[in-house]
């Protein structure tokens, strides 16, 4: 009787089984929703440039005959309006350059495919043109790999770079003496320096670490982090604005170094790249174009080029070892209203004026 009783459980219990299997669909060679691909741009093409204030005739295609239920514009994930007809104008801002991203997203039953571009605007206005007069020459470290540079309370302070050779430094202005310095660790690559407050902010270039320092004592405090690469730091006195090699500027918090805003910076030609070592001066961003004798005077609020300065001959060739790296470090005396500039392993810092051309 029991075995009976076993055997007929065994049966029930493959029938329930097979039921409850049979209920359920057989996925295994059911092909998968194939994606939308709805619309594409035709025109503009990625990464056109264009003129700030000039309108931008934009087209979409069907690329099948299934014709959307709708194609909305975003730009910069912003909604422009619906789009009717598969073309579109838009009015771009006289003196607002930028990167302007363009996403199209067409819905079809519910479902929904998104085409994108990006365009660029650069100036719709021409620099004014600087040349310069050196007023005084200083003496300056020939061994220091200058990456950061600014004035402050009589003296200047320096950042140095270069692996083992990376430095804060405060230096006395007249005779070039280095009076108070801290060294940063061998896998450190000193970048630019800005004081904020009672505190010395120094960027490295590659580690994505920088350096808080009590001004007065250079004990170092506390450190932060960001993702890009360290270049130029400056300051316009309450938030710290800092370069990465690109044309972009960024603005950050000086607590955290959390990123507030940004710009990107172009002139008439277009961006404007390998932007260094950074001075905030009399509401102007001013920055050494890395690898070159130009000096770019950059508006904060729009990222417009508003100035050139050619910084050529500034060392003569008599003043010259052979060693000599290029022109890098601005710093401002507020006060006395003097402009300092100097280059890498230069042995002379300047005072300068700059001198608008007609």
């Amino acid at each position: 009787m029991l075995q009976r009783i076993s055997i007929l459980l065994l049966v029930l219990a493959v029938a329930c089984t097979n039921g409850r299997k049979d209920q359920l669909p057989d996925t295994t060679n059911m092909p998968a929703e194939n994606p939308l691909h709805l619309i594409r741009f035709d025109k503009p093409t990625s990464g056109s440039l264009f003129t700030a204030g000039e309108s931008i005739d934009i087209t979409i295609k069907l690329t099948d005959t299934i014709q959307p239920d709708s194609i909305v514009l975003y730009r910069n994930s912003e909604r422009i309006q619906k789009v009717s007809n598969l073309s579109f104008i838009l009015q771009t801002q006289a003196g607002k350059p930028g990167t302007i991203q363009l996403n199209a997203t067409a819905w079809k039953d519910g479902r929904r495919q998104t085409a994108s571009i990006s365009v660029k605007l650069k100036s719709n206005t021409k620099p004014a043109s600087y040349s310069y007069r050196i007023v005084k020459a200083y003496p300056h470290d020939p061994e220091a790999y200058t990456q950061g540079l600014f004035y402050h309370n009589g003296y200047l302070y320096e950042g140095t770079g270069q692996q083992g050779a990376s430095s804060l430094r405060k230096v006395e202005l007249e005779t070039g003496k280095i009076l108070q310095s801290v060294n940063l660790s061998r896998e450190y690559f000193g970048e630019g320096i800005a004081i904020l407050g009672d505190k010395i902010y120094q960027l490295t270039w590659t580690n994505g670490t920088g350096f808080v320092y009590d001004a007065a004592t250079f004990k170092p405090l506390n450190t932060f982090s960001y993702t890009t690469q360290g270049w130029g730091l400056t300051t316009n006195g309450n938030e710290l604005i800092m370069s990465d090699g690109s044309n972009t500027i960024y603005f950050r918090e000086p607590s955290g170094f959390s990123e507030l805003r940004r710009i990107e910076v172009f002139d008439n030609n277009g961006p404007v790249k390998m932007l260094n070592e950074l001075e905030y001066i009399d509401g102007k961003i001013y920055a050494n174009v890395y690898l070159t004798d130009r000096i770019v005077i950059i508006n904060p609020e729009t990222g417009v080029v508003e100035g050139n300065i050619d910084m050529q001959g500034l060392l003569a060739t008599a003043q010259r070892t052979g060693k000599e790296d290029v022109l890098n470090g601005i710093a401002y005396d507020p006060n006395g209203k003097r402009i300092f500039v100097t280059g890498k392993l230069w042995g002379k810092l300047f005072q300068v004026e700059f001198i608008k051309k007609k």
